[in-house]
């Protein structure tokens, strides 16, 4: 009990000290000033060239949001016929899914830094004999309508003979996205089985 009180003592005259010295810091503040200089502020008018070096020197806006990623309609799924005829199920090879999709970013000096990632499955056919299928996934990046990135990749998927499937995952980090505040921006993400 006596090493407490002590304790609570400085705490207490702590506080009381921190109370005292925001008291006043405040004082200057939130009005503090002469009256001429408050006059002053309230009927300040800037000029255009003042406007124009305050936008040309202030800093781009800080996205609050990541932007969200898609599977772009018509990728979420490829398969493969070979030389079979196209969309009869008994002469498919091979298939491929899209289960999930996500994104995480990191924002500094107006740039929206973008780690993004899918998984999906392989599932062989009836007339499927292959070890290996290669799935092509797209991810592209839309600001305002326009790509300011776009990449694929070939994943090589191996497959289990038993299980006749097999599960991938894909990653690519640190995609860098210009933001000056207000664009609308969208990560694209899907197969993409053109040459």
């Amino acid at each position: 009990m006596t090493t407490f009180t002590p304790l609570a003592l400085r705490l207490s005259a702590a506080a009381s000290a921190a109370v005292l010295l925001a008291g006043c810091s405040m004082g200057s503040m939130f009005g503090g000033g002469s009256a001429s200089q408050t006059q002053t502020l309230q009927n300040a008018t800037a000029t255009p060239a003042a406007v124009a070096q305050a936008q040309s020197s202030a800093l781009p806006a800080i996205a609050s949001q990541c932007p969200p990623i898609r599977v772009r309609p018509g990728s979420e799924a490829m398969f493969y016929y070979g030389s079979g005829k196209t969309g009869d199920a008994r002469a498919l090879q091979y298939q491929g899914v899209i289960d999930e999709s996500t994104r995480n970013c990191v924002v500094s000096n107006g740039l929206i830094n973008v780690n993004m990632g899918v998984t999906g499955r392989v599932l062989l056919g009836p007339q499927g004999k292959q070890t290996t299928v290669n799935a092509p996934i797209r991810f592209a990046v839309e600001r305002d309508g326009q790509a300011i990135f776009s990449e694929k990749y070939t994943i090589a998927v191996p497959i289990d003979a038993t299980a006749r499937s097999a599960e991938f995952v894909k990653v690519i980090e640190n995609v860098a996205i210009p933001y000056l505040g207000g664009e609308d921006i969208t990560i694209w993400v899907g197969f993409d089985t053109r040459n």
